[in-house]
């Protein structure tokens, strides 16, 4: 696989384990959930040597008090596994030796040569997320965008349920002006199993 398709892959898998490791609010609002099960395809526009490039995966997202763990693949194959906990996260890509960092950020730095900066992602999931001025967020139907705060403009797009007291994502729309340009992330979550 080419050096440029493989570190985009990361990127990927880097993006969805983002903040495995932050505690959430004591303060937690509606029904967030510690355990939870979820699957679903994500898309990834980004800049490349000044040139517009796109990223396409599926996903597998397991998260536990204390460990999430993220698997991304192709159509055809597994590409790369993370898993982080408040010790540790390591990347494992077939054919490959594990890479281990103390934490998600030092793992994109290691692996990318630069570190992601992606925080709360293990809320968005669920329809929340921090503010830009440090308040929870709770998305809705109507009440879906909020920039974060560390600079991600988010827009809860689509719904699994509109009728539930708290519905949960289906498709959250996510963007930052990076360095490199603008980087959004398209991210579409499967319907629960019953």
């Amino acid at each position: 696989m080419p050096i440029t398709r493989r570190l985009s892959l990361l990127a990927i898998a880097a993006t969805l384990a983002g903040c495995a490791t932050a505690p959430l609010s004591q303060s937690t609002v509606g029904d967030y959930r510690e355990t939870i099960e979820l699957a679903g395809r994500l898309a990834v526009s980004y800049q490349k040597d000044g040139q517009p490039a796109n990223l396409n995966g599926n996903f597998t997202w397991s998260q536990q008090p204390g460990r999430i763990d993220v698997a991304l693949s192709s159509p055809f194959s597994q590409i790369a596994a993370i898993s982080v906990t408040p010790q540790q996260a390591t990347l494992t890509e077939a054919g490959r030796e594990p890479l281990v960092a103390r934490d998600i950020d030092t793992l994109t730095a290691q692996a990318l040569g630069w570190a992601l900066p992606v925080a709360g992602l293990r809320d968005w999931l669920q329809g929340y997320a921090v503010g830009a001025d440090g308040k929870r967020f709770l998305a809705s139907p109507a009440n879906n965008s909020v920039t974060t705060n560390d600079g991600w403009r988010l827009r809860f797009a689509s719904w699994q349920d509109e009728t539930a007291a708290h519905p949960l994502p289906k498709r959250i729309d996510a963007a930052r002006t990076t360095a490199s340009g603008e980087l959004e992330i398209r991210i579409i979550i499967n319907p629960a199993n019953p």
